[in-house]
């Protein structure tokens, strides 16, 4: 017998609590099988012994079997992997999607032909496009789509994965049902695998919602645009950016800090000849309301005379080696140590750095970026943590891997809170993250390049995400890696301007790109596009409201709002902003025409820039020029914008508004929110609450409603309103 105790890491203990339960209820059984039903009796679990396998049916249809091909796996423990796996059939299904981070399209691939997906958190600079290797997250979560069903696999393993999946296409002649095998393999840990039954996507999405935690809400600022360099050179120079935006009447939230603004990168402090006065910085930044963003990695610089150093080796906070001495790894502080957040004492510990009287300097307006957390190892092996690592309670590193990023994120969301006295939101980006990242702030999709073909897969990349939970997620606008041209430049800001996180960002090695250094006509698109973006802040927010309490994205594949439709099933160049608006970014050099697709053969779809209507069902060839992109509105949505203070609705049928106070946690400790909806009927606009219990104080009014599709002009308008302090 091995010394070592016989257990294995169980992410679920963890992570989240118990899922809710039910009585199984004995509906057949005989010598070879069991055949359980539960609730309704629609859904039943068929257990047979020899060859063990488990059959999940709707009605008496077969949808998944668990160990279809006999590769349930369960080594037996050893020193130091011990592997498990498992396969399912999903049967019906040849189009599946998830699993990020890959560089890759929507729709997951055969990989009978080649490598499988790995999910191994990496920092991979630059990375290469249509490759199945990990990124810097992982999200087991495997999800299926078929006309008349939505399904997700959710494999909840923190170690080393491979996923090989074959999909078996339908053969109509030869009556051949569409299916695809999926096998998971994991280094270590529990099969704690979970079926997500939907049937549709809005149900897959709250189902993985209840399990790993719904989509933070953010503070509305952060839904605003980001301006990110490394590094901004000291504070003349970030007063200068800001005082370019106000000089080009360019709008924007938040100037970002990289390692450079550190002493020695030495996180939690400031090089006092760069910026001296870091906190006066912050309050000339807070009167037009913008933020500060400064970045803090997991890396500790290894220097006994730095108080933060001592805290953290004293404390025993930090990830020690196989010999049971502290680990010690290159980046970019040189030797450094690295902070174990899987322990919950070191989450608390590093939480409390983030307070007003420890982080010097700091404001409640400073907020935070968590990078390298994969976490990053310069010489370390793929340039991370040796997987003999030894973490809280004897786990070695391989256990836990992808979670490194995910419990940094933790603590320091936690941090921000505590800071405020859990009343303000906090906004933290992660560069790693995990399932459940979504409910501690956003992620971004790292260090991209700066080409057409980066561009493209931005999309695709984080329609991925989107879907696997993790809604608050953007790809630097512009690539962080080379210069890009001016076109190029300008089609990413449209892009990204149509995506939930908007920053630009850029290497120190790249020439600077404010939006106001290319030329007035590179500017003035740039403008618009920004401007824009704010105008649809109030539409925004109240999808990330959705995204919070049901799970449902912001950005979504055409085939979430139209499952039954086949032609939207590898659709990944356009997508849905929430159920109003259909984008297609631009994404090729010096195309004067692109082909955009609008579903539903009984849909109208309302050019937003010409409000001309073009009927569903039908692909367009769409003339663009350089300062336009292609966006539409469903016919029979209201989408509320904002244009310098008043509310303006556009639309035909129906919509949501949600407003807050915008930074607190009012909204759920007080019920301070409106969430108000709009509908037509027979002629008249209503506006009536959607939620019971919410109040909030609002000075906002509806200045204007832009109705699209009359057949005639309206002879009268009439408004009728009862009057209330309070909305």
């Amino acid at each position: 017998e091995h010394s070592k105790s016989l257990k294995q890491f169980n992410v679920a203990v963890y992570l989240f609590p118990s899922p809710s339960s039910g009585r199984l209820r004995v509906e057949r059984q005989s010598e070879d099988s069991v055949t359980l039903s539960w609730s309704s009796g629609r859904h039943r679990l068929c257990v047979w012994r020899f060859p063990f396998r488990l059959e999940i049916l709707c009605e008496d249809e077969v949808m998944v079997t668990f160990n279809s091909k006999g590769k349930l796996w369960f080594e037996k423990l050893q020193d130091p992997p011990s592997s498990i796996g498992a396969d399912l059939c999903l049967h019906g299904f040849s189009h599946v999607y998830g699993l990020p981070e890959h560089a890759d399209g929507l729709q997951l691939r055969d990989t009978r032909d080649g490598d499988p997906y790995r999910l191994y958190n990496l920092d991979v600079f630059a990375y290469d496009l249509y490759s199945r290797l990990g990124l810097y997250g992982s999200v087991p979560l495997l999800v299926a789509h078929k006309a008349d069903r939505t399904l997700g696999v959710f494999w909840l393993n923190a170690s080393e994965t491979f996923v090989n999946d074959g999909q078996t296409p339908p053969v109509k002649r030869k009556r051949v049902e569409p299916q695809t095998d999926v096998h998971w393999l994991s280094e270590s840990g529990v099969i704690d695998c979970m079926v997500l039954l939907g049937p549709g996507p809005q149900q897959l999405f709250t189902q993985y919602g209840q399990l790993t935690g719904y989509q933070a809400l953010p503070p509305l600022f952060a839904l605003g645009y980001h301006q990110c360099r490394w590094n901004y050179d000291d504070e003349a120079d970030v007063k200068a950016v800001d005082a370019g935006f106000d000089r080009h009447d360019i709008p924007y939230d938040v100037i970002w800090l990289d390692i450079e603004h550190t002493d020695g990168k030495r996180y939690f402090t400031w090089d006092s000849a760069l910026f001296p006065e870091p906190a006066g910085l912050q309050r000339h930044l807070e009167k037009k309301k913008r933020k500060l963003v400064v970045i803090t990695d997991p890396h500790i610089k290894v220097d006994p005379d730095w108080s933060l150093c001592r805290e953290a080796r004293d404390g025993g906070h930090l990830v020690k080696n196989r010999e049971g001495h502290i680990y010690k790894g290159s980046c970019w502080p040189g030797e450094s140590y690295y902070l174990d957040f899987s322990s919950p004492d070191t989450r608390a510990w590093y939480s409390r750095c983030f307070g007003l009287d420890k982080y010097k300097g700091s404001t409640p307006s400073l907020f935070v970026w968590n990078d390298m957390n994969e976490p990053s190892v310069f010489d370390g092996p793929e340039q991370t943590m040796p997987k003999d690592a030894v973490h809280c309670g004897g786990w070695e590193h391989r256990e836990l891997h992808n979670l490194y990023g995910f419990y940094q994120h933790m603590a320091t969301a936690e941090g921000l809170i505590t800071r405020s006295g859990g009343s303000e939101r906090p906004f933290v980006l992660s560069r790693s993250f995990f399932a459940g990242s979504q409910r501690l702030g956003a992620v971004w999709t790292g260090d991209n390049v700066a080409s057409w073909e980066y561009l493209s897969i931005s999309i695709p990349m984080l329609l991925s995400l989107s879907v696997t939970g993790i809604a608050f997620c953007g790809a630097d606008v512009g690539g962080f890696v080379q210069d890009p041209e001016p076109e190029l430049l300008v089609r990413w800001y449209q892009a990204a301007a149509l995506q939930p996180f908007f920053r630009g960002h850029s290497a120190k090695w790249t020439k600077r790109r404010e939006p106001w250094l290319f030329g007035e006509k590179v500017t003035a698109a740039i403008r618009t596009v920004i401007q824009e973006r704010y105008c649809l802040l109030p539409y925004w927010y109240t999808l990330f409201h959705l995204a919070h309490t049901s799970g449902l994205p912001p950005l979504r594949p055409l085939w979430v709002e139209f499952p039954g439709e086949q032609s939207t099933f590898t659709v990944d160049n356009q997508y849905m902003i929430g159920g109003a608006l259909l984008a297609r970014p631009v994404t090729d050099p010096h195309v004067q025409e692109v082909k955009v697709l609008l579903p539903g053969s009984g849909e109208v779809w309302y050019d937003v820039h010409s409000t001309k209507a073009h009927k569903g069902g039908q692909t367009l060839s769409l003339p663009v020029s350089l300062d336009t992109v292609p966006v539409f509105q469903r016919g029979g949505s209201v989408v509320c914008s904002l244009d310098c203070g008043p509310f303006s609705l556009q639309g035909a049928a129906d919509g949501e508004l949600y407003l807050d106070d915008g930074h607190s946690f009012s909204y759920r400790d007080r019920k301070a929110f409106c969430l108000r909806r709009f509908s037509m009927l027979s002629g008249r606009l209503l506006c009536r609450p959607a939620s019971e219990g919410g109040m909030f104080d609002c000075a906002a009014v509806v200045q204007c409603v832009t109705v699209l599709g009359l057949q005639s002009r309206a002879a009268d308008v009439v408004l009728r309103s009862e009057r209330h302090s309070r909305v």
